[in-house]
């Protein structure tokens, strides 16, 4: 058979590059998952690894243990609530304004100011540790806000799993790495010419800082702001900041009623991540007080949440290409019923060899869980008003991790112990699949690209063009 005789599509189609299949084709891309690389430094060294352990060990030095782990809660918990507020305003006001990489930038340094302050905690300083702590964990998660609605500007439709996914696995490589080299020198202090493992400890916060700062640079080199739309109704010129504020206020309370009317499948997106993500958030924020309060060796702790890092980089990309196979949302019911086995090994969790295996669990799923729900809704808002739907997103994120850290940290207080606390996970996990089983993702992809594409061909269509055809 003559070449010629092959249909001119079957010639013309080539196999996707490697770095097509990772998501990471394009330099914008490869700027934005780099985000991930950055900030994944704080998620993993001052979050999880660790701050939680210098903190129980040196700063609440001479505190009793439950009153310690009791106050770490409610300062999580009370960092989540001002995010919360913040976040959804936040968003408003950048995308009016048209300044989500500025503001994305200033909550980066808020989060880096406060890293690199955690230097200066020592033995019993433990409110200045919490405060600083809190400061930077309102840094870093006011800056996902910004940093997600840039995802629907920077891939298209069908890359939005693969990069967001990319972008998972590329922060469990740079954190994995920072992670092992601060472990080295807190280990072995004498080899990098450091005087102690505490200064070595403190040493590591001004290296998450640096690392943080460094690696964002390309996503404000190589990303453009996306252009400013403004509706129908909205001033379109230079406002000043009382206008701003009014306008970011009345968007706010448009968007609210677009969630809950016109984007319903969004909203009801949003009511699963809320559930399901307090069990993943507990697991993820509380994993390392857990495990103390086991009598688990600190190295094993540490090793054990390393071991989550690099067994998660092949397992967030597999679940990118696993989205395009079978769909984002059943990628993401999966995760939840691996987590709902790690829950009930947690609980019966005695040997450090167990603690293992539930890392290598928690490895497998928590990229795929996060980046897929991430990147389904990005497939589902519209991008003109990106800020302001993932401020919501993150409202109903962070709304999760108060709630599961909250309730950890009750039950510590009414049983003195944690080991029951873990059980509790498993109802967020069913409850929230069951509520993303009900979301019809097409009508809610569809609706969104309808209002992109009106919003483009006629800007004075005004908000919401969805509205009318989809509330009777």
């Amino acid at each position: 058979m003559r070449k010629s005789a092959l249909p001119s599509t079957a010639m013309s189609t080539k196999p996707a590059s490697f770095l097509e299949r990772l998501g990471l084709h394009r330099p914008e891309l490869r700027a934005w998952a780099l985000y991930d690389w950055a900030n994944s430094a704080f998620v993993l060294i001052v979050i999880t690894a660790v701050f939680p352990v210098y903190y129980r060990q040196v700063a609440a030095a001479g505190i009793e243990g439950s009153r310690a782990d009791f106050w770490f809660g409610a300062v999580t918990s009370g960092a989540l609530v001002v995010v919360a507020i913040l976040a959804p305003i936040l968003g408003a006001l950048g995308d009016y304004l048209g300044r989500r990489k500025q503001m994305l930038a200033a909550f980066l340094l808020v989060g880096v100011a406060a890293t690199t302050g955690l230097a200066a905690v020592g033995e019993g300083d433990w409110t200045l540790a919490l405060g600083l702590f809190a400061l930077g964990n309102i840094g870093v998660a006011t800056s996902f806000v910004f940093y997600d609605a840039l995802l629907p500007h920077v891939a298209r439709g069908e890359e939005l799993d693969r990069v967001s996914t990319a972008g998972y696995a590329l922060g469990y490589l740079g954190s994995g790495l920072l992670l092992i080299v601060n472990l080295a020198a807190i280990q072995k202090p004498e080899l990098f010419g450091l005087p102690s493992t505490g200064f070595a400890t403190r040493l590591s916060f001004v290296t998450v800082a640096v690392w943080w700062v460094v690696f964002a640079i390309p996503l404000f080199r190589r990303i453009p702001e996306p252009p400013r739309q403004v509706e129908a109704d909205e001033a379109a010129g230079d406002v000043s900041a009382w206008q701003a504020i009014s306008v970011a206020f009345a968007r706010l309370g448009e968007t609210f009623r677009e969630l809950r009317t016109s984007y319903r499948e969004a909203f009801k997106l949003l009511v699963a991540v809320l559930i399901y993500n307090d069990g993943i958030g507990t697991i993820i924020r509380m994993a390392s007080i857990y495990a103390a309060s086991r009598n688990l060796p600190e190295l094993h702790i540490i090793a054990a949440i390393l071991l989550v890092q690099f067994v998660g980089i092949p397992f967030a990309f597999l679940f990118g290409n696993l989205a395009g196979r079978i769909g984002a949302k059943r990628s993401i019911l999966l995760t939840l019923v691996v987590y709902t086995g790690i829950a009930i090994i947690a609980y019966r969790m005695e040997t450090v060899r167990e603690f293992y295996i539930l890392a290598i669990l928690v490895g497998m799923v928590q990229g795929g869980a996060q980046a897929l729900s991430r990147s389904l809704f990005a497939s589902m808002i519209p991008k003109h008003k990106a800020s302001e739907f993932f401020g919501f997103f993150a409202v109903f994120e962070k709304f999760a991790g108060i709630l599961g850290p909250a309730l950890f940290t009750l039950m510590i207080a009414l049983t003195g112990s944690s080991q029951d606390a873990i059980l509790s996970v498993i109802a967020f996990f069913v409850v929230g699949g069951a509520m993303l089983w009900f979301v019809d993702v097409e009508a809610g992809r569809k609706l969104a690209r309808e209002t992109d594409a009106r919003l483009l061909a006629d800007p004075e269509a005004g908000h919401a063009p969805g509205a009318v055809e989809t509330s009777s």
